[in-house]
């Protein structure tokens, strides 16, 4: 069992009845009443979105979710091809299920199927992933303003904020939870 103390992003909870994972929460402490807890949930199944309030203490079932190491082969027109580098099996995943991991799928990255009553319904990423940046505009000499950044494509089509040094053809670490650039990686 869970309680809302446990809550971290990617928790996997049971709300009446279904599974859902926590997209975003926040601990709320107001100066008179009992503390709460405000998440964001998405549906395992359905994918679905659901905001809900959660008094302190609460508790919750665990899904029985299993965890599948697989590695991205392609995408097609029939979806996210995935293999499993022991048995060789592969599972077609649509988007929906793939849903914002899709940003940070390359070729062979090892990811993790989660499988809910013999049932794909999501797709985990390593926490960051190296990403080669196909389009952004040129820095511009003497802009030296600190904290100023300009938008960056990058080869699985994610746009993420980037300062202004970096250039085409640069490969970025970038954080699969926030979708945010962490730093420039040097290849040697």
């Amino acid at each position: 069992m869970h309680a809302t103390s446990d809550f971290k992003k990617g928790l996997k909870i049971m709300v009446e009845g279904q599974p859902y994972s926590i997209v975003d929460f926040q601990h709320v402490k107001p100066g008179k009443g009992n503390q709460f807890t405000r998440t964001k949930l998405r549906n395992l199944l359905s994918g679905a979105n659901l905001e809900r309030t959660f008094k302190s203490g609460e508790k919750f079932d665990v899904p029985n979710v299993e965890y599948r190491e697989m590695n991205f082969l392609y995408k097609d027109e029939s979806g996210y091809n995935f293999m499993d580098p022991k048995s060789f099996d592969q599972l077609n995943l649509d988007e929906s299920v793939v849903a914002d991991s899709k940003f940070y799928l390359t070729e062979n990255l090892p990811c993790i199927i989660l499988i809910y009553n013999d049932r794909a319904v999501g797709v985990e990423c390593p926490k960051s992933v190296n990403l080669k940046v196909t389009q952004t505009d040129p820095g511009f000499k003497g802009n030296t303003v600190s904290g100023t950044t300009k938008p960056a494509t990058l080869e699985t089509g994610h746009v993420v904020q980037v300062p202004l040094h970096i250039a085409e053809g640069d490969t970025l670490k970038v954080n699969t939870l926030t979708g945010e650039y962490v730093e420039r990686v040097s290849l040697k």
